[in-house]
């Protein structure tokens, strides 16, 4: 490979916008560097006629091509058939300055929105030499608008790009793909999710990690990618052709929009995939480490995220840096809306200190150009900050909550003292959100994400089995909240298969039916396992891959499932958009806000001791005038007592109530429409076994 410098074709430049930029004179190149002395841009590209590819050089003038701390440079040409990098030098390391150059890294530009494509499980090039393409926009949207689904309305589905379609089950014809995710689009329709999350599809390297798994020797894979290497290109690894990553991408989002579906990024904006000072350089290190991370006193990396380094997040330029890739992904990418990881992040300060009124939440809170878009933040990290229900005053912030996690898996492994958190967590957790004036939509409830143990190994293991991650099962979180029903691992006798898929289907109802906005962790409809691994982010194998064999292995359960979706967008009360409030009097039709009433086993009647272990309900409409059903809603959470359940009289002349709803019943008797429904009998009790549930449904 030649090395050549041209600079009859170099023009001083321009420092704003940062990254690449076309103008009709050239290509504006420009990058940030407040401490850099010497910035060089480094550009690979393929002669029509060579074997080999070019390389060619361009120093820049510290006087005539730089701007403040903007370095810039322009070519006078129009061609875009290369990769380009920089390399940057500047003083030595010394004690505190934090300063990490090294002339030899050709660094990613933090800007860059696409990167050298290359096949999942290829050896990366980061570092090593230029990897940034310059992407040309000419994808035809076809009119394409944000869809703006209400909250209210909000059914989120988390998912693993690859993951999701991997498995030869999957019955798709690009598998592991966002093309793999387009063709499950009447699959994700048909179950009536409103919204896709998707696990991180930002570049990654799936190589970075050492463990190997101690049976096989087998090297692991970062498969979940919470190691970004940058902020703005698409994974090309996810594509089914890897240089078309972006325009496949783009018709993955364009078809789930056409079908209804919102789509969601989680992005991971509190690390980075450089690591600790051990880590590969790739971009921010090289560009000013001590602008980018957060360094104490003698230039050691904060570790507030867990990953070895934390981002300096509220310094001006990184802000500057997030909002612009936030804003990249709506305008260019046309998502919908952001879940943040580690959120909790956003709020120290450069000593990693928590701040009152973290400018980088409000700058995301206030951006004009993302007023429309969701924002959902995991509001804990890593260093025990933990800011479920105060992470934003601000309305617009959705929270993971993992206090409804929490509260509800404590009630059904039969725990004391759980009903009061329970039915605060069933009514929109109002102890979080009402002092500030948020509501119940602030809330984003889940029971299982990718995190930890799955919705039928959660009732499956009492312990994390994580042998096959190479850490001698010291990784994963040890606070499982979980029980096995009675025997450690998927086989099992009928007796205690039957207490699981009772407990799965109670769990579901849960999720689906209080107040806030749900989210499922994709294949829990199904009843997919990860065998007791409750830390799978390193196994790219049948662990992580959805088996969709289990759709028809558990068909009955996940009609169950899906026919709980359905009640949930059937009924506005169980979307409310404020908290309910006390009401005082006889309930009658009139009443113009709907209501929740409380009781034991007998109506009028409360226990909220702490070993109390039943719960009851009754949801009761609003009064405009339209017809609406009135619930009534029993849980038991006991390990080895039948609760026996007295109903209310249905409000209202005439009504009567109907059971729609035994998760002790074999299915199709478990889940049944209204029309199908048996009565329920006047003054006769109802027998609930242990974590069970039963839904009575009035008529109008």
């Amino acid at each position: 490979m030649s090395t050549e410098k041209r600079p009859e074709i170099r023009k001083r430049g321009y420092p704003l916008p940062a990254g690449v930029t076309r103008f009709q004179e050239g290509i504006n190149f420009a990058i940030f560097s407040r401490h850099a002395t010497r910035v060089t841009l480094v550009i690979d590209y393929q002669p029509k006629d060579a074997k080999a590819p070019k390389r060619l050089e361009f120093e820049l003038d510290p006087t005539e091509n730089r701007t403040g701390d903007m370095w810039h440079i322009l070519l006078t040409t129009h061609q875009q058939n290369f990769s380009y990098g920089y390399r940057i030098d500047g003083p030595p390391h010394k004690a505190g300055n934090g300063l990490l150059y090294d002339d030899a890294t050709i660094l990613i530009d933090p800007y860059s929105m696409a990167l050298l494509p290359r096949k999942w499980g290829a050896a990366a090039a980061y570092g090593r030499k230029p990897c940034c393409r310059i992407v040309q926009h000419d994808f035809d949207w076809q009119k394409d608008r944000p869809l703006r689904t209400p909250l209210s309305e909000t059914i989120i589905y988390e998912l693993h790009v690859r993951g999701f379609t991997n498995d030869s089950s999957s019955g798709v014809t690009a598998p592991g793909t966002y093309r793999g995710i387009t063709e499950k689009i009447p699959y994700l329709k048909s179950l009536g999710i409103t919204a896709v999350e998707l696990m991180p599809v930002t570049e990654f390297d799936e190589n970075d990690t050492v463990f190997r798994n101690p049976d096989s020797d087998e090297a692991l894979k970062n498969f979940w990618g919470y190691n970004p290497i940058s902020f703005f290109a698409v994974n090309s690894g996810y594509a089914n052709n890897p240089a078309e990553a972006i325009n496949e991408f783009k018709t993955m989002v364009l078809s789930l929009h056409q079908a209804g579906i919102e789509v969601y990024l989680d992005m991971v904006y509190n690390h980075t995939g450089e690591g600790g000072h051990g880590g590969k350089t790739s971009s921010f290190r090289g560009i000013d480490n001590p602008i980018y991370y957060l360094l104490d006193g003698k230039s050691n990396y904060l570790n507030f995220s867990g990953c070895g380094n934390t981002i300096n997040c509220n310094h001006p330029v990184v802000r500057h840096l997030i909002r612009d890739s936030l804003r990249f992904w709506v305008t260019e990418m046309h998502i919908d809306g952001f879940r943040f990881d580690l959120a909790s992040i956003f709020g120290r300060d450069q000593q990693g200190r928590v701040l009152a009124n973290p400018p980088m939440i409000e700058a995301i809170g206030e951006d004009p150009v993302l007023r429309d878009t969701k924002m959902i933040a995991e509001a804990w990290d890593a260093a025990g900050l933990y800011q479920v229900g105060s992470f934003s005053t601000d309305p617009r912030w959705a929270e993971w909550n993992g206090r409804f996690r929490d509260d509800v898996r404590a009630f059904m492994i039969g725990r004391g003292n759980t009903v009061t958190h329970l039915a605060t967590r069933i009514a929109g957790s109002s102890d979080l959100y009402q002092s500030s004036g948020r509501g119940p939509l602030c809330s984003i409830n889940f029971l299982t994400s990718h995190d930890g143990f799955t919705l039928r190994d959660l009732v499956s293991f009492d312990h994390k089995h994580n042998r096959a991650n190479g850490e001698n099962n010291r990784d994963g979180d040890n606070h499982n909240l979980s029980w096995n029903s009675g025997h450690e691992g998927l086989a099992c006798s009928v007796r205690i298969e039957r207490l699981r898929l009772r407990r799965m289907k109670t769990f579901t109802v849960l999720l689906l039916l209080s107040q806030g906005v749900p989210m499922i962790c994709a294949g829990d409809e199904f009843g997919r396992t990860q065998n007791g691994n409750n830390n799978a982010w390193c196994q790219d194998n049948r662990t992580s891959w959805l088996d969709w064999s289990f759709l028809e292995t558990n068909k009955e359960f996940h009609r169950f499932f899906k026919e709980c979706i359905a009640l949930r967008k059937g009924h506005a009360l169980f979307r409310r958009e404020d908290f309910f409030q006390p009401v005082d009097g006889v309930i009658d039709e009139q009443q113009a806000v709907s209501t929740v009433t409380w009781q034991y086993l007998t109506p009028g009647v409360q226990n909220w001791s702490p070993d109390c272990h039943g719960l009851a309900f009754l949801l009761s409409p609003a009064g405009e005038g339209e017809k609406s059903s009135y619930f009534f809603i029993m849980l038991n959470g006991s390990k080895d007592q039948t609760l026996s359940f007295k109903a209310p009289e249905p409000p209202g002349k005439g009504r009567a109530w109907y059971t729609i709803i035994n998760t002790a019943a074999k299915s199709p008797d478990d889940l049944v429409s209204l029309v199908d429904a048996p009565p329920h009998l006047a003054k006769k009790n109802i027998a609930i076994p242990p974590f069970g549930c039963v839904v009575l449904q009035s008529d109008f």
